[in-house]
């Protein structure tokens, strides 16, 4: 018999519903994934990995994992402008994660 109570649970104050706010989305995992691999990477570059995506969409998922302290985006001061990202120690972290999450993709994927 389980002992705790769904009655006075809350899922948004646990550690998985904060993970889970920090990379929800379409785009964040894959670009988290992406500078894993590849960084330092430009923003022109995450555009072609990703596929079809807006640029303001992908801007404004680079800025919210730069609020979370996830990836840091370097500015090169010339013309044109050089802008860099890459995975802050934060960031880097939650790689285990995301590999685990391949992992299992990768062991439970079903051949089609």
């Amino acid at each position: 018999m389980n002992s705790k109570n769904i009655e006075t649970a809350d899922f948004s104050k646990t550690g998985y519903s904060y993970t889970l706010s920090l990379i929800s989305g379409k785009y964040k995992p894959v670009i988290l994934y992406c500078l894993m691999e590849y960084e330092p990477v430009r923003f022109n570059e995450i555009k072609r990995y990703l596929g079809k995506v807006a640029d303001k969409t992908l801007s404004q998922n680079l800025k919210e994992l730069e609020a979370d302290y996830l990836i840091m985006r370097k500015m090169y001061p010339q013309v044109p402008p050089k802008v860099e990202y890459s995975l802050t120690e934060r960031g880097a972290s939650l790689m285990a994660v995301l590999d685990k999450l391949c992992d299992w993709g990768n062991e439970n994927r079903i051949a089609q």
